[in-house]
């Protein structure tokens, strides 16, 4: 009897094909316009902070995901700093994350001053569990003078911050309801989200600010890069103004007028990512191809399953997971042993943001469901030119 870590290998080759050296998670794509855009902002030689390609840029982002605004910044921890900043958050309140996340939506919140609160995670969608951090809400919090109070550290609650976890959206009808509930800011961090969709309405355009990432293993990249998405002229402009230092429009004064940051996208940066802006359908439609094929294999294979788009939602797949239906740390090493050194490179999800040793005695509800994704979350290789090579179906 073939064991089951053989038998999601054999799913992995029956997608790919043999690896005949190595199969990276994701990798970035570069066969449209870049030469030409970025030779032409090289020419220009405006290359740094000031150019047309960072308001090119801009313009395509908020075109593309329905926003007002979108403001480009240096990567996507920037654009969820500043966002946080905006939404109000400031030293010693807390902030609603999930547990089960990259650690730069909690290192976001530590930048402000402030300090996170965990969340559990919901099964289906891999994101904020909205029943259960009700539930959670309902017995560790209280509303005093208008605001949401943790009755165990007296802190003042300040944000909810969903992710969208690997490109999958958050159930944000129902967190949307529960923020309103206690009027809480809502801040998307979208990061891994760009073309994914909720209802018909781009992710990173629900809440009161958004975020985007476009760092080297994004759907595109400018290398590294983000930016922050709102329907807030205020906000717009307050995000472009503490992000450039603060300084204010003058012919030559240097003339800044509070504490800001020096978090500008360059304009190398911003040309890179017009062209990747361009050939944006193409990678989606190829990586919803490859999902469509992983899903189709392993349907056929016991003990696994692989991670669709939640309901009233489109996925940007960005990266394809598997789910052991028995989660199993042991069993989850022991797959990503044998998928590794067979030449694919796949991934366990994040060590859960509570069990690092800078965020170990933040406050944080149960987290049942995150610990058990924690031991069956595997990711295989999603780069969007993998689609146009991969196996069909044998039918």
């Amino acid at each position: 009897m073939i064991s089951l870590e053989q038998n999601i290998l054999r799913g992995i080759k029956q997608v790919l094909g043999n690896s005949k050296e190595f199969t990276a998670l994701h990798e970035p794509e570069f066969t449209g316009n870049e030469w030409n855009i970025v030779k032409d902002c090289l020419d220009s030689t405006f290359v740094s902070s000031v150019g047309k390609y960072v308001d090119r840029f801009e313009l395509v982002l908020a075109e593309y995901t329905g926003a007002r605004y979108a403001v480009a910044v240096v990567n996507g921890t920037a654009a969820l700093h500043i966002a946080l900043l905006l939404a109000g958050v400031r030293t010693g309140d807390e902030v609603l994350i999930p547990a089960l996340s990259f650690v730069a939506t909690a290192n976001a919140v530590a930048y402000c001053g402030a300090v996170p609160h965990f969340v559990d995670s919901d099964w289906s969608t891999l994101g904020i569990n909205v029943p259960s951090l009700g539930e959670h809400l309902q017995q560790s919090s209280q509303v005093e003078d208008g605001n949401l109070i943790n009755r165990f550290t007296g802190r003042r609650i300040a944000a909810i911050v969903p992710m969208h976890t690997y490109g999958h959206p958050v159930d944000m009808s129902s967190l949307l309801d529960l923020a309103n509930t206690y009027n809480l800011p809502l801040v998307e961090d979208a990061a891994e989200s760009l073309g994914s969709t909720y209802k018909g309405q781009h992710t990173g355009t629900l809440g009161l600010l958004g975020t985007l990432s476009f760092n080297g293993n994004k759907v595109i990249t400018t290398g590294g890069g983000g930016a922050i998405l709102t329907n807030d002229d205020k906000l717009a402009r307050q995000a472009k103004h503490l992000t450039t230092t603060a300084k204010r429009p003058h012919r030559w004064e240097f003339f800044h007028d509070e504490v800001a940051w020096n978090y500008r996208l360059p304009n190398l940066n911003a040309a890179l990512g017009c062209a990747q802006m361009e050939s944006l359908p193409e990678f989606l439609r190829l990586k919803r191809q490859l999902a469509h094929r992983y899903r189709e294999v392993f349907e056929g294979i016991n003990g696994v399953e692989f991670v669709d788009e939640p309901i009233n939602s489109q996925s940007n797949y960005w990266l394809n997971t598997l789910r052991l239906n028995e989660p199993s740390s042991q069993l989850r090493d022991l797959v990503l042993a044998v998928a590794n050194s067979a030449g694919y490179q796949c991934r366990p999800t994040w060590t859960l943001l509570n069990k690092l040793p800078m965020y170990a005695d933040c406050p944080r509800s149960q987290l049942t469901v995150a610990e058990r994704l924690e031991a069956s979350l595997i990711n295989v290789p999603s780069s969007a030119a993998l689609a146009r090579n991969c196996y069909k179906s044998d039918a």
